[in-house]
């Protein structure tokens, strides 16, 4: 894994965290292609080009390393970046999955471009009864949200399980979501991709119809 970090002066405004599409941490089978696990800039760094910056960076370092092109899951939704900044860095968007992400690729010549699984309806009716926790170790935010969810199953007497998804091979065989590295299921639903206060995801529940099997 490669991070990249912007700076003004002394404080940094943004960073760029990327790995080779067979170790990374999305459901996303995109070997020999860079994937971009997370491109963020600071509100006070907006509009200042350091999102394209961090970009190129990634990219002058792909074709360096001879991968095939670079790739990253997008989200009109929570927690992931949306499409336009890459739009405007020469990316074509490949493929979408439910309910918000789109995969955006650059390719540096005629490789098959990476695709997501296609099986997102099967997974989810693996988890038809109860809530169900997919989390792994990638990011630091997941031991509070995996608490919050433990929390809420108790209080309401959910059949709540968590389930562990150890490398990316894990990621990409069993997660309900392209995001990869976190999800909340409920009774074959994916309730959230994303950290969830204890409010939202009562609410989410509250929210959540019953699943015709």
């Amino acid at each position: 894994m490669r991070i990249k970090t912007a700076y003004e002066g002394k404080s940094s405004v943004g960073f760029i965290e990327y790995i080779p599409g067979e170790y990374a941490w999305r459901a996303v089978n995109a070997t020999g292609f860079m994937l971009i696990h997370c491109l963020w800039v600071v509100g006070r760094g907006k509009d200042k080009g350091y999102g394209s910056r961090l970009l190129k960076a990634c990219i002058d370092d792909a074709r360096r390393s001879r991968m095939r092109g670079v790739a990253m899951v997008t989200s009109s939704g929570n927690w992931l970046a949306g499409n336009r900044i890459l739009l405007r860095n020469g990316f074509e968007s490949v493929d979408d999955a439910p309910p918000s992400f789109e995969l955006l690729v650059k390719s540096f010549g005629k490789a098959r471009s990476p695709a997501f699984p296609g099986d997102w309806d099967a997974r989810l009716r693996r988890r038809r009864s109860g809530l169900t926790i997919f989390r792994t170790s990638q990011c630091p935010y997941l031991d509070n949200a995996v608490n919050i969810a433990l929390e809420v199953g108790r209080e309401r007497d959910l059949k709540t399980r968590v389930v562990e998804l150890k490398n990316a091979q894990d990621v990409r065989e069993h997660a309900p979501s392209p995001y990869g590295v976190f999800s909340l299921v409920y009774k074959g639903k994916l309730l959230s991709h994303y950290y969830t206060t204890k409010s939202d995801l009562e609410k989410l529940l509250d929210e959540t119809p019953e699943r015709t099997p």
